[in-house]
């Protein structure tokens, strides 16, 4: 019923930046969304999460680098990410709360983008 399709996954060297984009099919102003990322041989993890208020939550892991923001008239989600280091390699989801609050849950996924930190 929803789809989320993330963009802006490539190649970037350490220390460079990246902008993600998730764009979903309907409105998300209602919704907390995140993005998740899982690397090879990891578990999927939380990087940042904002309820539908706008308030933001990020790993210890990004925080201070990553930035997640959302344009509820486009029903797209930002994540953007400075200061790049190669253990930021991944593929990088979308996801979409089934509530307000990303404590509610995450219900609707993209299918991710990779991002490739590396010289």
């Amino acid at each position: 019923q929803v789809q989320l399709v993330e963009s802006g996954g490539g190649l970037v060297q350490p220390g460079g930046s990246l902008r993600l984009s998730c764009v979903a099919s309907g409105t998300i102003f209602k919704n907390a969304m995140g993005w998740y990322r899982q690397a090879p041989g990891k578990q999927r993890e939380l990087v940042a999460v904002t309820n539908s208020g706008g308030t933001t939550y990020y790993a210890d892991s990004v925080k201070g680098r990553f930035t997640i923001s959302r344009d509820n008239a486009k029903n797209t989600v930002y994540l953007q990410m400075n200061s790049l280091k190669p253990e930021d390699t991944s593929v990088y989801y979308c996801a979409q709360g089934r509530g307000t609050g990303w404590y509610e849950g995450m219900e609707y996924w993209g299918k991710g983008t990779l991002v490739t930190v590396s010289l």
